[in-house]
């Protein structure tokens, strides 16, 4: 296990096992496997708690060099997942957390809105179905814009049968977030292990009553390791099933789908719109479609596409799936010159199937979030793709909840069901 800063008190992390005449102390009272963006913001929250140890098990060199840096950094509105799931009702409280966060710490974010665009009769139906869906959200404001608006605001953009605003949309710099997530971690004094695979997992006690035992593999000099930890979190992303498959008898192992997307940038100067575009959803697709967004400089970026891929080492930007963006990026913004476009980079989002990303979309799946019933101390997180970044403030308030019985304004008792 290789800490990423020096630590001020040496941690002894040998295994103490029981004896019949003492009882076991663990070395630290949370543990959480991953890194990126939702268990940076989980660590985050309850390292605050007083009289509590935190630790962060990160396999790779780095904190968030998986999902959390490969993505469209946007900070979502909460529009797409449906009534009642826990997509949409922690995408509008984390998206409310993240712009206080921002605005409180100088995180470079921006609130620039997003255009939804219709080019069928189809589109122009789910249109109007987002905008009667979030008139019954809190916080989720949109409305339509005439033509003449948008041939004013961006005359780039071609939209001929509607575009719905969404103005509570964002973008932020993801980098930026998690280096202060870690900071503000380990100044709570959190422990953050990098190059630390986890190799194994064994309850102590009756389904874990006396803590749990965690082997780790050091990744590099292959030396293991054994620590105990009073309650384990797992927050691996794209690893979370093959922790969930450590704890979990054979009957209930899960298996994780890779949805691979490629990012293309574009070589322009100047940007052709001024805002985030995204086409109309269509239903039963694994993503949202390929968009515009912008980052922070205004510089243009498209994508993802969703790409079902076996691996997830699987992160070059698959140049045969490039006319097929441009076709779809030519249908809101026809000026574009294809000879500025360029590959950018890939990401691969986890999910639990081969579903729908939106919520009116066949085999849509919610997030799994869950304190663990028929364990001790075990909160599982499974699926957490997009809305996972927007959403990651509201997760560790979430799972706090569910550990310490906090207010966290999000209901009682809400997780996503497998």
């Amino acid at each position: 296990m290789i800490f990423a800063r020096v630590l001020g008190v040496k941690r002894a992390l040998d295994c103490r096992y029981f004896t019949c005449s003492a009882t076991r102390v663990a070395d630290y009272t949370h543990a959480i496997v991953g890194g990126g963006v939702v268990g940076l913001a989980i660590a985050r929250q309850l390292a605050t708690r007083v009289g509590t140890s935190t630790v962060i098990l990160e396999k790779n060199p780095a904190i968030g060099l998986e999902t959390s840096s490969r993505n469209s950094e946007v900070i979502h509105a909460g529009l797409y997942y449906g009534p009642e799931s826990l997509k949409t009702r922690l995408c509008i409280r984390g998206k409310q957390l993240l712009y206080a966060l921002c605005s409180t710490y100088s995180i470079p974010y921006a609130r620039i809105g997003k255009w939804i665009v219709a080019h069928t009769e189809q589109q122009q139906e789910e249109l109007v179905k987002l905008y009667k869906f979030s008139q019954t959200l809190p916080d989720v404001p949109t409305q339509f814009i005439s033509q003449e608006r948008a041939l004013r605001e961006e005359p780039f953009v071609h939209a001929p049968n509607g575009i719905l605003e969404s103005p509570s949309t964002g973008i932020v710099n993801s980098h930026a977030l998690m280096q202060f997530l870690q900071g503000n971690f380990e100044e709570n004094g959190g422990d953050l292990a990098i190059c630390s695979l986890v190799t194994d997992i064994e309850p102590l006690g009756e389904r874990g009553s006396s803590g749990w035992d965690i082997t780790i593999l050091d990744q590099r000099s292959g030396k293991r390791s054994k620590f105990s930890s009073e309650i384990i979190i797992n927050s691996a992303g794209l690893g979370a099933c093959e922790v969930h498959n450590l704890i979990l008898p054979q009957a209930q192992h899960r298996q994780q789908f890779y949805a691979k997307g490629n990012y293309f940038s574009c070589t322009r100067s100047r940007p052709l719109a001024s805002r985030l575009i995204y086409p109309a959803p269509e239903p039963g697709l694994g993503g949202l479609g390929t968009h515009l967004t912008l980052d922070l400089s205004g510089g243009m970026r498209f994508g993802p596409d969703v790409e079902w891929v076996e691996s997830v080492a699987d992160l070059s930007v698959s140049l045969e799936n490039l006319p097929h963006a441009l076709k779809a990026i030519h249908k809101f913004l026809p000026a574009l010159d294809c000879d500025t476009i360029v590959p950018a980079y890939a990401g691969i989002r986890p999910k639990l199937a081969q579903g729908a990303a939106a919520g009116a979309g066949p085999g849509f799946v919610d997030f799994y979030i869950q304190l663990e019933s028929n364990w001790v101390g075990f909160v599982n997180l499974l699926g957490i793709e997009s809305p996972g970044l927007t959403s990651s403030l509201a997760i560790a308030e979430l799972v706090e909840s569910f550990l310490y019985g906090s207010q966290a304004n999000l209901g009682q008792g809400t997780v996503g069901h497998l």
